[in-house]
């Protein structure tokens, strides 16, 4: 804390030193080499400590210094603080008892862990005070003398001293063991409070420090040995720091070993080695991996699992401590609690004067990619359905633009409002944000639109678009947030960039000379309001049911849509897949499960055409549910066969789910036309049924 004259609190200057000191205190980036320094200082206080009660076994009870005391809890608190207080800001406070319940709101510490340490700090602080009272004296010894213990008990609100040395051992047991879990030996670390787990049984004892040459031990796979062998020479291990070193060779003997009890795939290991060799000059991550033996394998499971997430893992390594949660993989995204932690992350940053607008970029972007991170770790676990992490990603996507909007709307100079008023303003999603079936590294399809009479509201609101485009996709040190893709705009690429709502109805409803398209109409059955007062988003599904359900000729709008779904067609021909299936027969056509006759696009397009054509006649059918709810709605009221709506949207969910384990593991969409035979002719039934009932 700094003290200083008012004055120089006033003109900034006590904030200047605290920013001077504050990025050495909160690093960044997560240092878990921290670890290793404060054990080592830990060890050494207990070291003294000892020595001091040597021939004095009185001094063993001492509140503060001894097993289970203050100190420990202090310790505790300040080391989540050191190593998270970078990117969790809201963690930079001095009062030990509030850091408790904020590393607990934080998800850092579970909130009996937080309530059971702020009890016995409370009790031992209360205790400390007892001691010091008696004698008008600076220690923190309990008293041996009986009468001294009996009124250090009473006062406290003990009957004896028996209830009181009851009382402190339960509060030291708990506090001694919440510290050796956080600070303890590697095994089973519990590190910043996440759940940690234990190393495979055994494995410590296996690990023997030395040259990283020697340890290629002949029990190794092959492959694995062969590609650790290109580390002989490598200018990045040869350039380690010698404890860096130690923890390589560590890293790579826990991975060996695992590996040869068959709990991790060859192929994993192969990755991990890809994954840490471009960071080894980062040696925090070998300190967080060693520290933590839960994150090291899980992160071989998921480096096994598929390509794709091996790629963002290199592109943001440090998301990887997200594997700490046992619970993580348990939970879904919940975009209140998200967006809460965001403003209260910025708050703190504010407190400090540290809230540019760079700060505010990296920390938008930090909390989005570690929360894309626990959807993707949740769905290679098999915890989500391809339908549950294309909602969690969707509802994902629409917090961060809500979030990003209300900051740039409070930066945003030359405002005709004051930036506590509400921007009259309305984001309208389309494709497939809008139509909740977002997937890793989608761009956002989406319209802007202003209902405002100001006369400054044009070049106002052109002007917060520009930046809010600017905020999500511009990139920093920490990547990006979004591709945006504003082509479905009226107009195009060539009209205003945002436009008044009257504007957009007039277009979208066929008022005027100017008028939407229809297969701007298609893409409106997907459309969905994302963000805006409640009076523009009830106006905005008005427009949006008018245009669905506008009467039209179904004949005109059948041949139209046929001949769009051609032009998709020849913009996107069926690629030949690099390697052809084994079951292909000799210069067989594979099937792309989504551009090929029978794919995901037919059906996408015969649900178009059901809602566009028959809404009018049945309501439930406007309603922006899915393709698969669509097509079960469609039969239901008749509009398809008996069979061919459910069948259709059983074959619509199996190739979704192909298409994004292809997309994971960065292959081909391309397959046999034997593979998905029976999901092809379903399809192919529904555009049929829909294009060609007579058939």
């Amino acid at each position: 804390r700094v003290v200083a004259p008012r004055q120089c609190i006033g003109s900034g200057l006590a904030l200047a030193l605290r920013g001077a000191v504050l990025p050495f205190v909160f690093r960044r980036y997560l240092d878990y080499s921290v670890f290793d320094a404060l054990r080592i200082l830990h060890r050494q206080i207990r070291e003294h400590a000892a020595r001091r009660c040597a021939g004095h076994p009185e001094r063993a009870n001492d509140v503060k210094m001894s097993r289970g005391g203050i100190r420990e809890i202090e310790f505790t608190v300040q080391l989540l603080q050191v190593v998270r207080g970078g990117q969790f800001p809201e963690l930079r406070t001095r009062r030990t008892v509030d850091a408790l319940q904020r590393l607990a709101r934080a998800s850092l510490m579970p909130q009996e862990t937080a309530d059971a340490l702020t009890r016995a700090y409370d009790f031992l602080r209360r205790v400390e005070h007892r001691i010091q009272y008696l004698d008008d004296q600076q220690t923190h010894v309990l008293p041996t003398r009986d009468d001294d213990l009996a009124w250090v008990a009473q006062t406290l609100g003990f009957v004896d001293a028996r209830g009181l040395l009851a009382e402190l051992d339960t509060h030291r047991e708990l506090v001694a063991d919440e510290f050796d879990k956080l600070l303890g030996d590697h095994g089973g670390c519990k590190t910043c409070g996440k759940a940690g787990g234990q190393a495979s049984p055994g494995w410590d004892d296996a690990l023997t420090d030395g040259d990283l040459l020697d340890q290629l031990s002949e029990q190794w796979p092959q492959q694995f040995r062969t590609r650790l062998a290109l580390w002989r020479q490598h200018p990045r291990v040869l350039a380690l720091r010698d404890e860096s070193r130690t923890r390589l060779v560590r890293l790579v003997q826990r991975t060996a070993l695992w590996l040869r009890e068959g709990a991790v795939t060859e192929e994993a290991a192969i990755r991990i080695i890809d994954w840490i060799e471009p960071l080894l000059r980062r040696e925090s991550y070998l300190a967080l991996l060693l520290e933590r033996p839960a994150v090291h394998e899980r992160l071989l499971r998921l480096l096994g699992a598929a390509k794709w997430p091996a790629r963002y893992l290199l592109q943001h390594p440090g998301v990887i401590d997200e594997l700490a949660s046992d619970v993580m993989l348990h939970e879904r995204f919940d975009g209140e609690v998200f967006a809460r932690e965001l403003h209260e992350r910025l708050a703190a940053l504010k407190r400090t004067g540290e809230a540019d607008e760079e700060t505010c970029l990296n920390l938008l972007r930090r909390a989005h990619h570690a929360e894309l991170f626990r959807t993707l770790a949740r769905d290679v676990e098999g915890v989500l359905t391809v339908e549950q992490v294309a909602d969690d990603l969707s509802a994902l996507a629409d917090t961060v633009l809500r979030v990003t909007a209300q900051w740039c709307w409070e930066r945003l100079k030359n405002r005709h409002r004051t930036a506590d008023d509400q921007p009259r303003f309305a984001i309208i999603a389309y494709g497939k944000l809008g139509g909740k079936e977002l997937g890793y590294g989608s761009d956002l399809d989406i319209v802007f639109v202003y209902e405002d009479e100001h006369e400054r509201a044009p070049e106002v609101y052109a002007a917060f678009v520009r930046k809010l485009i600017n905020w999500l996709t511009v990139k920093t040190g920490e990547g990006d947030l979004f591709e945006i893709d504003t082509a479905l705009r009226p107009n195009g690429n060539s009209g205003l960039l945002v436009t008044s709502f009257e504007a957009y109805a007039n277009y979208q409803q066929q008022r005027g000379s100017n008028t939407a398209w229809t297969w701007e109409h298609q893409a409106m059955t997907r459309a969905r309001f994302v963000l805006g007062d409640a009076s523009l988003r009830q106006r905005f599904e008005q427009v949006r049911r008018n245009v669905i359900m506008a009467p039209r000729d179904v004949g005109a709008l059948q041949r139209e849509i046929v001949a769009m779904r051609e032009k998709v067609r020849a913009a996107h021909p069926a690629r030949q897949a690099r390697t052809p299936p084994a079951d292909a027969a000799p210069h067989a056509e594979t099937f792309d499960v989504k551009h090929t006759s029978g794919g995901m696009v037919d059906a996408e397009f015969a649900v178009q055409f059901l809602v566009l054509s028959a809404s009018a006649r049945h309501p439930e059918l406007a309603d922006n549910v899915g393709n698969i709810a669509l097509l079960q709605r469609a039969e239901r009221a008749g509009l398809l066969p008996a069979g061919v709506g459910e069948g259709a949207a059983r074959a619509y969910r199996e190739l979704r789910r192909v298409q994004h384990n292809a997309r994971l593991n960065e292959e081909p969409t391309q397959v046999s036309p034997l593979a998905l035979l029976n999901e092809r002719e379903a399809i192919q039934r529904l555009w049929v049924a829909a294009f060609n009932p007579s058939r």
